[in-house]
């Protein structure tokens, strides 16, 4: 089962500069290889393959409560792709029939706008779509555990390569909290194959070698310790991973933990409509007109229940919590 909270795990920048072509880029941690999706959809079929479950209940509740985190990794990655395509198009009286989207034609993926309204796509930085082909679960528990613990070095390669690239804040935010956070799932599969095994990978293969902590966009998830956590995405399940998750990190010497609960998040930013591509119509006003109706009809407040950053409250409640 899946439970959904929505907020964001962590904070990204509202809608500045509308940047298209980086954000065709940042589509490769999307739909790449080593994109999120990739990581989701390995761990996701590796813990439902998952045989033997109670004998070897540490490394399975490790590998389905990472699994819940990197869904709310995608969506991480969707804010800030459709932060970056926030404003590309006309908001105003430039609406369909007519030239509304003029200086699009050159864009990198064109497909953003005519297949996804302005929107992100399962899809790699080349327009690519995200293959089944990478998902790899083998159901043997050593071997699917180190594919994990690579699989974790190219994703947090790329999530650097990408940094590199794109300026835009939304971008940098992005990718500053998913280093850190896949630091940890890295350190995570190479100690439960060292459990298992007797093998450290992080001293067989210290790669990448990614100093975080020079890094502006990571320092401040550092700083809280979001390098050392693992989370547990579930109310009851998954308590087994403290049985892994032990020791200290290879690379600062702190000690790993631990906790208990879903991360805090934040409100996601509400994005404006982009009526030139008919997102979410090319009349959204008609639209929220007849949402307040059905509101009031059905007895709920006269403004919306959500908790969105740019409007309504912003308490904070725990991010998107999952489980497999």
């Amino acid at each position: 089962m899946i439970l959904r909270i929505d907020r964001l795990q962590t904070e990204l920048p509202p809608p500045s500069d509308p940047d298209p072509d980086g954000a065709s880029v940042v589509q490769e941690l999307m739909g790449g290889r080593f994109g999120e999706m990739s990581t989701l959809m390995n761990y996701t079929f590796q813990s439902f393959n998952f045989r033997n479950r109670q004998g070897a209940r540490p490394f399975y509740d490790l590998i389905a409560n990472i699994a819940a985190e990197e869904y709310g990794h995608i969506e991480l990655v969707s804010a800030a792709i459709n932060t970056m395509l926030t404003g590309a198009t006309p908001t105003g009286d430039a609406k369909a029939p007519g030239k509304a989207m003029p200086g699009l034609t050159g864009v990198r993926n064109a497909q953003q706008f005519i297949a996804g309204g302005q929107g992100t796509l399962p899809q790699d930085s080349m327009g690519r779509p995200w293959s089944g082909d990478y998902v790899f679960s083998s159901g043997d528990l050593v071997e699917d555990l180190t594919h994990n613990f690579f699989l974790e070095t190219g994703a947090r390669n790329n999530k650097l390569k990408v940094y590199e690239m794109v300026d835009h804040p939304a971008a940098r935010a992005l990718t500053g909290y998913l280093l850190v956070r896949g630091g940890v799932h890295q350190v995570a599969y190479a100690r439960a194959v060292e459990k298992l095994t007797g093998a450290d990978l992080s001293k067989l293969f210290p790669a990448p070698r990614i100093p975080t902590d020079k890094i502006p966009e990571c320092r401040p998830h550092i700083e809280r310790g979001e390098h050392l956590k693992l989370y547990r995405f579930s109310p009851e399940d998954y308590k087994e991973i403290v049985a892994v998750f032990t020791g200290t990190h290879p690379e600062t010497g702190e000690d790993l933990e631990v906790v208990d609960h879903a991360p805090e998040g934040v409100p996601p930013t509400d994005l404006p409509a982009q009526p030139s591509v008919f997102a979410p119509d090319y009349a959204p006003e008609e639209i929220a007109e007849i949402a307040r109706a059905l509101r009031e009809a059905a007895g709920l407040p006269e403004k919306p229940t959500g908790v969105v950053a740019n409007g309504g409250r912003k308490t904070k409640r725990k991010a998107k919590s999952t489980a497999a």
